[in-house]
């Protein structure tokens, strides 16, 4: 996805395409996938934490929590 920029905000690594739509957070045990406008998300498993207005997250704790199939179609649905 050429048009999505990195850069480093608030201690930490944040992504945009004309806006911020996620980021990325180190923890001890796990590292947080942070979205921006995930509200709208289609999240067939509940995978989506949080109760903010804007925000929701994925807590990473191994490779297996990651959804590569999932979590492109969550950024091309962010990115529009």
């Amino acid at each position: 996805m050429p048009q999505v920029q990195e850069d480093y905000k608030w201690s930490r690594p944040v992504f945009g395409a004309g806006k911020d739509f996620a980021y990325l957070k180190a923890a001890k045990s796990h590292v947080t996938f942070g979205l921006v406008n995930a509200e709208k998300l289609h999240d067939p498993h509940n995978r989506l934490e949080g109760t903010g207005k804007d925000m929701r997250h994925v807590k990473l704790r191994s490779m297996a929590d990651i959804d590569p199939a999932l979590f492109k179609e969550w950024i091309i649905m962010l990115i529009g």
